[in-house]
């Protein structure tokens, strides 16, 4: 019963990492990558579908993506979409591939994205917390009905925490190394 708790705990964990960076690589540093348009989306035939689907994103150089449509009257529908994306990029059309200059990045601008990274980070270390709240409610639950002993709900939660700091710590690493991306010029 116990395993049961560990493994689902430990699964919710590594889900929330992937998550979180997931969630950093959508933050725009100053080098350019293709997951930067992974959440613009395309009105495809009416039905809103991300570039990866429709178009290549590539990276030409450090800082330029090319955009490279399966369809050429895609072209105008995608560069749209890239424009209103808030990502503050301008597409720039040449035929039929798009290209997307990345502007660097202001000093201000960077010390922003870092907090916005932190931000991120935090919300992944508060969803770890809860996944540590609900495993330890559920050992509580098992010593209620007398399932485990009490000895066993100890070590449970020794258990349950040392697996909240494995993960937390992980976290860390995630957000510092992306803290120094954006930071990097």
């Amino acid at each position: 019963m116990l395993d049961e708790i560990y493994e689902d705990a430990e699964l919710r964990m590594g889900k929330t990492i992937e998550s979180t960076r997931l969630d950093l690589a959508r933050i725009r540093t100053g080098r350019a990558t293709p997951s930067l348009l992974d959440h613009v989306n395309v009105n495809y035939y009416g039905t809103p579908s991300p570039i990866s689907q429709v178009a290549t994103v590539s990276v030409s150089d450090a800082r330029t993506l090319s955009v490279s449509p399966w369809e050429k009257n895609m072209v105008p529908l995608i560069e749209k979409a890239i424009m209103e994306s808030n990502l503050g990029l301008n597409p720039i059309t040449a035929g039929e591939i798009i290209r997307i200059p990345l502007p660097a990045l202001t000093e201000d601008r960077r010390k922003e994205m870092t907090k916005i990274v932190r931000s991120e980070g935090e919300n992944g270390k508060i969803a770890i917390r809860n996944i540590r709240r609900d495993a330890l409610s559920d050992i509580k639950e098992l010593t209620k009905e007398k399932e485990i002993s009490q000895d066993d709900e100890k070590r449970g939660s020794e258990k349950i925490q040392q697996l909240t700091d494995r993960f937390v710590k992980k976290i860390d690493e995630v957000v510092t190394e992306k803290e120094n991306e954006v930071m990097e010029i």
